[in-house]
């Protein structure tokens, strides 16, 4: 069918060296290893800044109150931002493209 063709983007627009150099390597991962994670995260680098919206500090903490994220590192690809309705933030280990400076400050004090 002549529609079937898959549109999405297959490499990343932006001039950025550090996030080139992250697909780069997430390439080779994917390609090298049967993570789906991996597929994912690549997949996630390519998008648009509009398609990778900021998450807050409290929905963070959320996803990772789970007993099964207990140690696990949380990666975002995209910013994780300041929340102040969350009162206190729980131990947690964040991998992300940014960090503002006041989420990043309240993640550091909570170890």
């Amino acid at each position: 069918h002549k529609h079937d063709r898959k549109v999405r983007r297959t490499e990343v627009k932006s001039q950025d060296v550090y996030l080139r150099l992250l697909v780069k390597l997430y390439r080779y991962l994917a390609r090298r290893t049967n993570a789906k994670f991996n597929q994912i995260i690549l997949r996630r680098l390519f998008m648009s800044r509009i398609n990778r919206p900021p998450i807050s500090l409290s929905r963070l903490a959320r996803h990772m109150k789970k007993p099964t994220r207990e140690g696990l590192i949380a990666v975002v690809v995209g910013t994780v931002s300041n929340d102040v309705r969350l009162y206190t933030v729980p131990k947690v280990t964040v991998a992300a493209l940014h960090v503002t400076e006041k989420a990043r400050a309240r993640i550091l004090a909570a170890g």
